[in-house]
């Protein structure tokens, strides 16, 4: 029996997602492609992509939806889409309202809702057991005044639509909390405030199939994405020993998130926190995509598995009614730093060492990706690399206090 070919919408504000367009191309599959205008220069894999439509972004970088609308459903008089795919975070929610707009099978809102908002991931995580940090909406000043009277601080006021650190203010007093209060105006409502606590940050690259997480791999933040945003830090993170204690309860933790959020079928990339104070874990926020800063890559390195392809064909094979195989999960480990440079084109060729597989190829950056049969030789070889990459290429920015397009 033949196999049908699709018709594969791939959206997304940010360059990213040419190996899931590459690998739904290579299945048979029509992709298109939905960007901003800015975006038509970047190097998109053009041989995968059979059309492309591009958005003009406003002033504040968003789209107006009533044309992305009436754009779209102009092209569907003549095409019939079979897939809307986000490839971004920041395009979950808007492709979560195409999908039930023009009816095409996905995640719809209120499932998008628990990947993207974070007040609606903490009391959807409460309701459904799953530990997470002590926390309070900011609709209601009663509400946070009992949270700064019961709760030690410092806590953190963070954005409740934002990605990583982007947007986070650590508070240490009352009288400081209604400054950055009074300060966000009408916009409070959109932050939540939650208690700070210090400890080891990790992350769960993971794949769900028919409502099962059919892969995943736990690595560890060696500098917190707060950390590096903030303190002007340079980004690192390794994969951890499979079958260690943090893997299992990590690995048992993501997939009770992923049950209580009802992930059916995608990438997910979720972090949690284990406590410096009590030694537990606690699960600190989630996204329906491939983990970004190309954490991707590692993962791959390590494990063999390309995150963007495989849900790629995940995606395809349920529009087919296919059955879907993960390939073979190799057991290896791999390390990524990445920091701001000084330098346009920094030259890296005096980092020579053979676990390096992977550079980084982007103005002002600096990034290598390390592999190894064990953990402690990426670990000691990114700590060498920190210290050199401080000394010889490291810049840093303030954080911005909204996402950077």
């Amino acid at each position: 029996m033949p196999t049908a070919t699709l018709n594969v919408l791939c959206i997304s504000r940010y360059f990213k997602g040419g190996d899931f367009m590459k690998s739904a191309k290579a299945g048979g599959n029509n992709v298109f492609l939905l960007t901003s205008k800015k975006l038509e220069n970047e190097p998109w894999p053009w041989e995968s992509i059979d059309e492309t439509f591009y958005m003009v972004e406003d002033e504040h970088g968003k789209w107006n939806h009533d044309h992305l609308i009436g754009g779209l459903a102009q092209k569907m008089r003549h095409t019939k889409f079979d897939i809307f795919v986000a490839l971004d975070d920041f395009d979950v929610e808007h492709v979560a309202f195409l999908r039930e707009y023009f009816r095409i099978p996905g995640m719809g809102e209120t499932t998008a809702r628990y990947f993207r908002d974070k007040l609606a991931m903490r009391i959807k995580a409460q309701s459904e057991g799953v530990p997470i940090p002590q926390f309070t909406a900011l609709f209601h000043d009663a509400d946070i005044n009992q949270f700064t009277d019961t709760v030690p601080s410092p806590w953190l006021v963070k954005p409740r639509m934002q990605a990583s650190a982007t947007g986070i203010t650590k508070v240490y007093n009352k009288d400081h909390l209604w400054e950055v209060l009074n300060k966000l105006g009408g916009e409070r409502h959109q932050y939540l405030m939650e208690k700070f606590a210090p400890g080891a940050v990790y992350h769960v690259d993971s794949l769900t199939y028919e409502g099962k997480v059919i892969f995943s791999r736990v690595s560890q933040y060696l500098d917190t994405p707060f950390e590096v945003a903030h303190g002007g830090g340079i980004f690192r993170s390794h994969t951890i020993e499979l079958g260690c204690e943090e893997d299992k309860v990590l690995m048992k933790l993501n997939q009770k998130v992923m049950k209580a959020f009802g992930m059916q079928y995608s990438a997910s990339h979720s972090e949690f926190i284990k406590c410096n104070e009590d030694g537990k874990y606690y699960f600190l926020e989630t996204a329906s995509r491939v983990g970004g800063a190309h954490l991707a890559e590692m993962v791959e390195f390590a494990s063999g598995v390309n995150l963007w392809a495989e849900w790629a064909n995940i995606e395809t094979s349920v529009c087919r009614n296919q059955k879907y195989t993960l390939p073979e999960v190799r057991k290896g480990h791999a390390g990524i730093i990445v920091s701001l440079s000084r330098y346009e084109y920094p030259d890296t060729t005096s980092f020579a060492d053979k676990e390096i597989v992977w550079r980084m190829n982007k103005k002002h950056h600096v990034g290598l990706i390390l592999k190894a049969k064990d953990k402690y030789s990426i670990l000691n070889l990114l700590d060498k690399y920190a210290d050199r990459i401080k000394d010889e290429f490291h810049a840093s920015l303030p954080a911005p206090e909204k996402p950077l397009n």
